[in-house]
This record gives structure tokens, C-alpha cells and sequence, in this order.
């Protein structure tokens, strides 16, 4: 593989089927704890327990211990592209939404930012932390929990397609690349790329950025279909639909399988599915599909013919409530011995990859 920087070509270690370009950097990584962040409620003694099992549990760079070899995922965000609340619906005075209304409270799990994922597990030389998608409310995210997390580097950002809501954040990396790190590497498919050399073009050709301009330090590296590997851990695509003729890719890591934006799954993507432990699926709303996301019918159907063993859904809209949606959920257990309940943001689930 060989990295442009600034027009000159130097040579990089090839992880694996893939076109490093280098006039762009960004570097940042992410680090989680293994219990799942209780939520602040309404009582003292609540906020007293949650601070005393943060301070206890949570691990990172700051050097709180994890177990060791003790791999985990983060939801970072399990919302969509406008977030919930919406703020139009908390300004309507007409009509009251009960999920918007019920995620503007404290500690709501209903309160969702743009989709993402970090990856945690022991490397070589320490935690990595490897970052599905920044999108448009990345910051306000990471604000949230990568202080409760201990998360202070990011090792690596993975790119499932290149709307707003998946790398609408990119400008946000400048803070680690300038403040914690030299750079960050992101993973990207030659078709989103593309979409970034227009939407992010000071970022991957820097030659354009004013003399001290502090922004974000990010090495591109072009993807295909074919697995790769990131920091030692192998990384497989799961190509996707997400609407008529617009690709997107799932990821696969370890036997966690990872798709957040889909319409339709193709058949040559299913044998890549086998075997799945956890499955994170794309699950709109209750009632029905759109175009480019799969409705809660759609994705119990998926899920009945994937056959992982853990089903959690994401990119949830706002008539989508945490508590009875999955009330409802919890009865497939019973009935048919289907383990799927929704994410949320914050949500830490141990793995093993």
C-alpha cells in the first residue's frame, strides 16, 4: 500500500486489500467501561450510586483497571439523523409527543444522538478503541460519555457511508489530533471517499488550510468489500443496501456483526452473517419500513433468519419508546426464544472478539 502526503509518495504497512491516502489524518481514540452506565433519576441516593460505580467501574486512559483481555462495545449513539428529542416536536403547541417528551428528561433512554459504535478491546500495546461513524452530534456524544467512560484516545474511525449523520463529525477529531494524538486513521469506501473530498476537502487534501489553522490530522485509507485489519483485529464489510442503488456497509468483528443503516440485506452478504453472536440491527420505527431503513417488522423477519443469539437494534426514531417497545420485545423470548431488546446511547455490552 502506498500514502500520498502533500503529492509525495511514501510507503505504509498494508493491513489488508486496501489505498492508503495521506494528505489526511485524524487520529482519536475511544475507551468503555464493562457495566452498562446507570441512568441519573430523580432521587439523591440514585445520582450518589451511579457516581460510586462510575468512579469504580468506569475504565480508561485514566487509569481505572479493566479485567484483563476483556473486550466491549459502546453505543455511542442509537438515533438518527435529526437526534431525539426533535425540537420540533417539544415546540409544538399542539400536540404532544410522548417519546420527544419523555427523552428531554434527565437520564431518558429514549434520548438518542446519530449512530455510532466504539470498539474496545486489548491490543499489543494497551486498549485500542476503534470508532464506527462520527456523525453531525459526535461531539455533544463524546461529551457525554467518553469522560464517564475514561475514553481519551481513538485509535482508529471505521466509516459505514458518508451522509451527515455518519461523518457529519470528522471536523470534530481536531480536538484529539491536536490535543491527544498526532493523527487518526479512518477507513473508508472508495464511493465515500469520493463524497469527502467535496464535503471534508480540507481535511483530505491539508494543502488548503491557511498556514495555522489547527484542523483535524486524518490518514484515509480506501476500502473495498474484503476484510482488512485494524490495529490486529480483523475487520469484514457486510455490504448493504440503505435505498434504491445507495451502498452502505455493516461490519463484522469477532461475532459481533454491526449493520446501522439498511433497506435491503443481499443474499451474497447472509453467508458473512453465520455464526453471529450479537447482531446489531437498523430498526426505524414499529409499524413499517422506508426506503432506506428497515422498520421493526422488517428487522424481527432478519433477525428470525439470521439466528444470532443476541439480537440489539438501533437507529431508532422517535415513535420508537425504550420502555414499551421493549416490554414488547422481552415477550419473544417467551414465545419464540428471541433474545432482542433496543440499544441506547451509553449502553456497554462486554464481547469477545
Amino acid at each position: 500500500m502506498v500514502s500520498l502526503f502533500l503529492g509525495t509518495a511514501r510507503p505504509r504497512p498494508a493491513p489488508f486489500s486496501m489505498t492508503s491516502f495521506g494528505p489526511f489524518r485524524r487520529y482519536v481514540s475511544l475507551q468503555s467501561s464493562q457495566l452498562s452506565l446507570l441512568r441519573t433519576g430523580l432521587f439523591p441516593f440514585k445520582r450518589i450510586l451511579q457516581a460510586c460505580l462510575q468512579s469504580t467501574a468506569v475504565s480508561g486512559d485514566a487509569g481505572v483497571q479493566l479485567r484483563a483481555h476483556q473486550s466491549e462495545i459502546i453505543f455511542v449513539g442509537t438515533g438518527t439523523s435529526e437526534g431525539i428529542p426533535r425540537v420540533s416536536c417539544l415546540t409544538n403547541p399542539s400536540k404532544k409527543c410522548p417519546v420527544c417528551t419523555k427523552a428531554a428528561e434527565p437520564g431518558s433512554r429514549n434520548r438518542r444522538l446519530n449512530t455510532s459504535m466504539l470498539i474496545r478491546y486489548p491490543g499489543p500495546s494497551g486498549r485500542c478503541n476503534i470508532l464506527i461513524d462520527a456523525g453531525k452530534f459526535f461531539y455533544h456524544s463524546a461529551l457525554r460519555w467518553f469522560p464517564s467512560y475514561g475514553i481519551r484516545t481513538i485509535d482508529a474511525v471505521i466509516i459505514t457511508h458518508s451522509h451527515a449523520d455518519a461523518i457529519g463529525g470528522l471536523d470534530d477529531l481536531r480536538d484529539w489530533t491536536n490535543n491527544v494524538q498526532p493523527h487518526i486513521p479512518i477507513y473508508v469506501a472508495k464511493r465515500d471517499f469520493e463524497v469527502m473530498q467535496k464535503t471534508h476537502y480540507y481535511l483530505v487534501d491539508t494543502s488548503a488550510v491557511i498556514p495555522g489553522a489547527a484542523v483535524s490530522d486524518l490518514q484515509f485509507n480506501v476500502i473495498n468489500e474484503e476484510p482488512f485489519v485494524v490495529h490486529d483485529l480483523k475487520i469484514t464489510p457486510l455490504p448493504v443496501w440503505h435505498g434504491p442503488g445507495y451502498r452502505s456497509l455493516g461490519f463484522r468483528f469477532g461475532n459481533v456483526c454491526y449493520i446501522s443503516d439498511v433497506s435491503e440485506i443481499p443474499e451474497e452478504t447472509y453467508p458473512l452473517l453465520e455464526d453471529c453472536e450479537i447482531l446489531i440491527l437498523d430498526a426505524l420505527r414499529p409499524d413499517r419500513s422506508s426506503t432506506t431503513h428497515f422498520g421493526l417488522p422488517r428487522a424481527l423477519e432478519e433477525v428470525r433468519k439470521i439466528k444470532p443469539k443476541r439480537t440489539l437494534f438501533t437507529g431508532m426514531m422517535h415513535l420508537m419508546d425504550h420502555e414499551k417497545v421493549n416490554e414488547d420485545l422481552t415477550k419473544l423470548m417467551e414465545t419464540e426464544g428471541l433474545d432482542i431488546q433496543l440499544s441506547y446511547d451509553g449502553l456497554c455490552v462486554p464481547v469477545t472478539l
